[in-house]
């Protein structure tokens, strides 16, 4: 049984304390916190999250995004893009996870929080980059992990595998150029492991 240096109930009755009506559903499974709050109080929910006496969440552990389009093979139901941070306070030695969801599927904006916690920048730019989350008031809003001249956000589930354009060297014209993805898709069959009794497994009929 693990140990928690603050029960998660009683974490969770004193933020919910601390932020009121701001916080749109609160849960505690597997010993962890989450939280979620509306896009238009995230901004304000961050700030109280670490300057609340009973919170004190000083530290963004990371911010990542999720695309849930296609959650558990199932059609999705609410909003599709989500921003997820882990934070932590190292005075009160608790955590908490903190989520959001974009209002707008098809362009998601959710306003940035760099001014509360640094550590939230470069998060921001990577959640930018490949889920296409538009972090609003962030000073350098670029790509991070991808070339400058890439189309798309990768990380979305409905990106092609093989993605949009492809880089190659051309010899006529002596330079880098971009061109159509020339590679075809393909199926590929899993292995199909055939020795008698493999790991002690009994032979399948």
């Amino acid at each position: 049984m693990t140990v928690y240096a603050v029960n998660p109930h009683t974490l969770q009755a004193q933020v919910n304390v601390a932020l009121g009506e701001f916080v749109q559903s609160s849960a505690v499974k597997w010993g962890e916190l989450t939280l979620v709050v509306k896009a238009a109080d995230y901004h304000q929910v961050a700030g109280i999250l670490r300057d609340h006496p009973a919170c004190q969440f000083e530290q963004l552990i990371d911010l990542c995004g999720v695309d849930y389009s296609t959650y558990k093979d199932e059609p999705q139901l609410g909003q599709r893009f989500c921003v997820v941070l882990h934070l932590l306070s190292v005075s009160l030695n608790q955590r908490i996870r903190l989520k959001v969801f974009a209002t707008d599927d098809d362009a998601p904006v959710i306003r940035s929080v760099c001014d509360i916690w640094s550590a939230a920048n470069w998060f921001e730019r990577e959640a930018f980059d490949l889920y296409g989350i538009v972090f609003e008031g962030h000073d350098d809003l670029r790509r991070i992990l991808t070339d400058y001249g890439f189309i798309g956000h990768p990380f979305r589930k409905d990106f092609p595998l093989s993605g949009h354009v492809e880089m190659r060297y051309d010899a006529e014209q002596r330079r880098v150029v971009y061109q159509p993805v020339t590679i075809e898709p393909r199926e590929i069959t899993p292995r199909i492991i055939r020795e008698e009794n493999y790991g002690g497994l009994p032979q399948a009929q």
